[in-house]
C-alpha cells in the first residue's frame, strides 16, 4: 500500500506492507487530516519515525471481537494502551505509560490507505456526519475534552487566545457544551469570522484593551506562541484558570510572578472522548467546514503538507480512497 512516511529526516511516498498485527481492526483510510502536531513531527522536532497522520474517517476491512463494525464508517480513538496497567483496566488509556498513539508514538497512522487499531477504539460515524466533517472528530474531541479536565458552566466567563484550528474548535465547543459565554481572541478577522456564526463573541488582540484585563475566570491558551500564553495570563481574574491546549516545539518563557501573586491555576488538556465530538457533529452545532481550505490525493502528500504549513492556511485534507 502507499504511506506517506518520515524516515530518515525525509517526508516522502512509500510502498509498504499493509499492516497485519494480529488482533487488532483493520481499517481503510477514506480522509485523513492535516494536524500542527504532523508538521512539526514532519520537521524532525518529535523524534517519531514511520507513516504520520491522526485524524481520519475510514471503512473497517476486519474487526476482530466485533464483527458488527464491518463495513462500517468509522473514526478511532488514537491512544492504544497495554490493556494491563490500572489506567487501562478502567477504560481510559490516554496516559497509559507503554501506550501507542497513532502517527505520534510507536505506531503507524492515518496517511496510507490502510491501519490498525484496536476494535475497542472504533466509533460508528453516524449516517448524517460526511467524511468532511467526521475527519474534524479528532480535534474537536481534544477541544470538548476541556470539560473534562475542569467544570465551566454558563457562569463562566471564557476566553479562548488564538484562531487557528484548535482555536476554533475549543472555542465552538465549549459554547455549544456548556453555554457559557466565550469569547475567541485572535488577529485574522476571517478566521474569527468563523467561531461568530455559531455564536461565538470574537475580539481581535488589538481589541483586548485594558477594558478586559483580569475579566474572564477561564482562558485556553491554544495560540501555541508566548505573546499568546501573556495575552491569556492578562485576561484572567486573579484566581482564575489558564488552560493550556497548544503543543508545540521548543521552550515557552513567561513571566512566573502573575501566576504567583493572582493564583492563577494552569491545567493542561490533551485528548478528549470522541463520542461528545460525534454527537456535536451530527447536531451540527459546530462550523468545521469552512475551516478547509485544501485537499489533496495521498499522491501528493508531501505537497500537501507544504501547504498546510503556510501561513494562514488552516485545514488540509489527504483524500485516501473513495471506495464505499
Amino acid at each position: 500500500m502507499k504511506a506517506l512516511r518520515f524516515e530518515d529526516d525525509t517526508l516522502r511516498l512509500s510502498e509498504v506492507a499493509v499492516p497485519g498485527r494480529a488482533g487488532e481492526a483493520l481499517v481503510r483510510v477514506r480522509v485523513a487530516g492535516i494536524c500542527n502536531t504532523d508538521l512539526e513531527i514532519a520537521r524532525g522536532y518529535a523524534g517519531f519515525q514511520g507513516t504520520l497522520g491522526h485524524e481520519f474517517v475510514g471503512v473497517v476491512e476486519s474487526a476482530p471481537g466485533d464483527a458488527s463494525l464491518e463495513g462500517k464508517r468509522v473514526v478511532g480513538e488514537i491512544n492504544a494502551g497495554c490493556g494491563l496497567c490500572e489506567l487501562c483496566r478502567a477504560g481510559d488509556p490516554r496516559h497509559c505509560p507503554r501506550r501507542t498513539v497513532l502517527g505520534i508514538v510507536g505506531r503507524d497512522g492515518a496517511f496510507a490507505e490502510y491501519l490498525q487499531l484496536p476494535t475497542s477504539n472504533l466509533l460508528p460515524v453516524p449516517d448524517e456526519v460526511s467524511d468532511e466533517r467526521a475527519v474534524f472528530t479528532e480535534p474537536l474531541a481534544a477541544a470538548c475534552g476541556i470539560t473534562e479536565r475542569l467544570h465551566v458552566d454558563e457562569a463562566t466567563r471564557v476566553a479562548v487566545v488564538g484562531d487557528g484550528k484548535l482555536g476554533l474548535l475549543c472555542a465552538q465547543a465549549l459554547k455549544a457544551m456548556t453555554g457559557a459565554r466565550v469569547t475567541l481572541v485572535g488577529k485574522h478577522q476571517s478566521k474569527l469570522d468563523i467561531a461568530a456564526r455559531r455564536g461565538v463573541e470574537t475580539l481581535t488582540v488589538e481589541e483586548t484593551a485594558r477594558s478586559l484585563e483580569r475579566s474572564f475566570d477561564l482562558c485556553v491558551e491554544a495560540s501555541g506562541s508566548e505573546r499568546g500564553f501573556e495575552t491569556a495570563l492578562k485576561l484572567l481574574r486573579a484566581r482564575g484558570t489558564l488552560v493550556l491546549k497548544s503543543t508545540f516545539h521548543g521552550a515557552t518563557r513567561f513571566n512566573a510572578a502573575p501566576v504567583v501573586v493572582d493564583e492563577i491555576s494552569i491545567v493542561g488538556s490533551r485528548c478528549g472522548r470522541f463520542a461528545p465530538a460525534l454527537e456535536l457533529l451530527a447536531k451540527d452545532a459546530v462550523e468545521v467546514e469552512d475551516m478547509i481550505h485544501a485537499d489533496f490525493p495521498l499522491a501528493e502528500g508531501v505537497r500537501a503538507l507544504e501547504h498546510a504549513a503556510s501561513a494562514g492556511v488552516l485545514k488540509v485534507l489527504l483524500r485516501v480512497s473513495s471506495e464505499q
